[in-house]
């Protein structure tokens, strides 16, 4: 339950304080005091958008804290998925920078808005009187029976298996839709797979080509510049080696008398095994040239068709066709395979769909089922309420299909008048009327829900006398188990109340007190006749507040 509340430099509130009661607490003030404001500032609290008209002064921080006490209200396991450390005794805050810029807190942590909303869900149900449109919502119908239903776990399972007969049904169009792209591309890709693999492609082959391609077109000159040097190394007369073979000779012949004869002559003879050696390997290469017009035309041709394939298919090299070829490969295998894999999502499909409709069917019956309590416990609340002779059905039509929510169309048939035939109730009922059914609604779904905190602000518009005072009985009653705030116009609800707070304005700005038992009274009273207090007034307030 919500404990404290701080407001800080929001709308007309400069700043303001409040501890709330754990019962039923009771908000009134004239129109335009700014009750409206406590609950946009609350909004933010519990994760509501910015609408840019937070700050009252632009130039601070504006700042909403709430402190709440979560003792039984299971959310251990929140605290632990988020990171973030319980504590029974929580506080939230909201900060809204000059800037614009949003921050939230639990427990002085900075935490996403999204988190800060999803914990506010399970901390404070707000009803305003303009949620009483709700009622057009189909999901909020629904959802209102399977809470009374307690459908909890029976809609998690059919929504995990919504959501996976969904996704069967995406990969089967898709399965399809590639088929069909498949067999309309599948008499290019297997001409163009049967050229690339009767090319027997092979990776590194164009540079290989390219390298005896350029041995073969200068096959020539290669051999005479190789004969050339075998010519001046080895001619029996004026070759290189012979004539440096006499030279070594000659100065080792020296060697004794002229010692630097003896250095030339080891000089040389190192030279002259190199020169052996560029010989030896002149007269192997000459060996390997040949002019070979034949293989040079074979050679040619491999290469030229090579790159004819490149130019064809737009590719760089040879890799990049055999990738080609590959991909070219593997698209006609699943074009070849896609009736298997086509049948085996239908299979698949056609089994999911199979379990979500058998759990559409118990999500039916369990609706079904409760939804004679469910019109028995509105219809009492509503005879509570001064409309004995309402009839009010909840109606479940078969829809064609599955949607999220199973395959009931829900709605609920309501006339006041018992001789008229029930019509929708969000169609029929008046504004009283609305307001009425939908705290009927409340009041069942909090004591199932079992929510900390449940606001409701004007609920009661529309409705006076006898109806209003059946009704501040109702909502008292639920702040038996929970903590409740009301924000009401209406003195018999206002009476109802462990704690009654006035907002009011001073100086343009909104602030809020908690009455004392005496200032009840003049409130009630001044509720009661207005303005001007009279006496008669006193007198029914102190009835009212059984003083």
């Amino acid at each position: 339950m919500l404990r404290r509340l701080s407001v800080e430099n929001y709308a007309l509130i400069d700043k303001l304080e409040m501890e709330l009661d754990p019962h039923l607490n009771i908000i009134t003030g004239e129109t335009g005091a700014g009750k409206s404001i406590l609950l946009g500032a609350l909004g933010l609290l519990l994760g509501a958008k910015n609408d840019g008209a937070a700050m009252k002064d632009a130039a601070r921080n504006c700042t909403v804290e709430g402190t709440f006490d979560l003792t039984g209200c299971g959310l251990e396991a929140f605290f632990a998925e988020n990171d973030l450390d319980y504590a029974a005794e929580t506080t939230l805050t909201r900060i809204i920078t000059p800037a614009g810029k949003s921050r939230a807190f639990v427990n002085d942590v900075p935490v996403q808005l999204a988190q800060l909303r999803e914990l506010g869900t399970h901390l404070i149900d707000i009803h305003s009187q303009h949620q009483n449109l709700i009622l057009s919502s189909e999901e909020f119908r629904t959802s209102a029976l399977d809470t009374v239903a307690g459908n909890g776990d029976l809609l998690t399972q059919y929504a995990a298996q919504y959501a996976r007969m969904s996704a069967l049904r995406r990969e089967l169009a898709s399965l399809r839709e590639a088929a069909e792209r498949g067999r309309r591309d599948e008499e290019w890709l297997r001409f163009q797979c049967d050229e690339l693999t009767a090319a027997a492609l092979r990776a590194g082959e164009q540079a290989e080509l390219e390298e005896e391609l350029a041995l073969l077109e200068n096959a020539d000159r290669i051999g005479e510049a190789l004969t050339g040097l075998r010519n001046a190394l080895d001619s029996d007369e004026t070759g290189v080696l012979t004539q440096l073979k006499n030279a070594e000779n000659a100065l080792g012949h020296l060697r004794g008398h002229y010692p630097t004869a003896g250095e030339f002559a080891d000089r040389l003879h190192a030279v002259l095994e190199e020169l052996k050696d560029i010989d030896a390997s002149a007269t192997a290469a000459s060996e390997r040239v040949d002019a070979d017009p034949e293989r040079l035309a074979k050679q040619s041709a491999r290469l030229d068709a090579l790159i004819a394939l490149q130019q064809k298919y737009r590719v760089a090299d040879e890799a990049e066709l055999i990738a080609l070829r590959d991909r070219s490969a593997a698209q006609l295998a699943a074009i070849v395979h896609s009736g298997e894999e086509i049948a085996a999502a239908e299979q698949a499909l056609q089994e999911a769909t199979a379990t979500a409709e058998a759990l559409a069917d118990r999500l039916h019956k369990a609706r079904e089922k409760a939804a004679g309590n469910f019109e028995k416990e509105i219809l009492a609340t509503l005879a509570k309420l001064g409309m004995s002779e309402t009839i009010f059905q909840v109606a479940l039509t078969p829809r064609s299909e599955l949607d999220r929510t199973g395959r009931d169309q829900v709605q609920y048939l309501f006339t006041a008048n018992a001789r008229m035939t029930p019509q929708p109730v969000e169609r029929i009922a008046s504004g009283g009327e609305l307001s009425r059914v939908m705290l009927a609604l409340k009041a069942l779904l909090a004591r199932r829900m079992q929510l900390p905190t449940i606001i409701f602000d004007e609920i009661d518009t529309g409705v006076s006398g006898r109806i209003a005072d059946a009704m501040g009985e109702i909502i008292e009653s639920l702040s038996a188990s929970m903590q409740v705030v009301d924000i009401t116009h209406l003195p018999q609800v206002a009476s109802k109340g462990s704690a009654h707070f006035v907002v009011y304005k001073r100086n343009g700005r909104t602030e809020i007190t908690r009455l004392s038992d005496d200032d009840r009274i003049a409130e009630i009273a001044k509720m009661l006749s207005g303005s001007q207090i009279t006496q008669a007034a006193v007198a029914q307030a102190r009835i009212l507040l059984g003083r």
